[in-house]
């Protein structure tokens, strides 16, 4: 664990990744990678992993990347918009991600990230996400 993932575990307290057993490997501006172990209760009632519980392990690292990637004076960030493509899913086992900044604009940022299960490596998401940057009122 380095600072900046500890600092994001201790923000996510009481809020929906900690509640889901989300948990940062390495953050840096650019590049962030997340993981979670898969539980009953990351699973829809169809025994299947539910997309929201993979949708937020990809969206929290994206933002958390947008945070740390913020330009000069910028305060936040909104998310305007974002995608993603199922290609698989996981049962059991931990499943990881990668996001990474592909666009660091002054007013937007895009990001990509893919969601893998770790024990086959088969890639279950690709997303994708622009974030809005957000700085103080004039």
């Amino acid at each position: 664990m380095s600072e900046a993932t500890d600092a994001l575990t201790e923000r996510q307290k009481e809020h929906l990744p900690d509640l889901l057993g989300l948990s940062w490997d390495q953050a840096e501006r650019g590049l962030v990678r997340g993981r979670f172990k898969v539980t009953q209760h990351h699973m829809a009632p169809n025994g299947f992993l539910h997309a929201a519980a993979v949708i937020a392990l990809v969206d929290s690292a994206c933002g958390y990347g947008c945070v740390l990637s913020l330009p000069e004076g910028a305060t936040s960030f909104t998310t305007i918009e974002l995608k993603t493509n199922f290609l698989g899913t996981a049962r059991d086992g931990t499943v990881t991600c990668e996001a990474r900044l592909i666009h660091g604009g002054r007013t937007t940022q895009v990001w990509d990230a893919q969601a893998r299960h770790e024990e086959t490596g088969k890639v279950i998401a690709l997303f994708r996400c622009t974030q809005m940057v957000l700085y103080p009122r004039a």
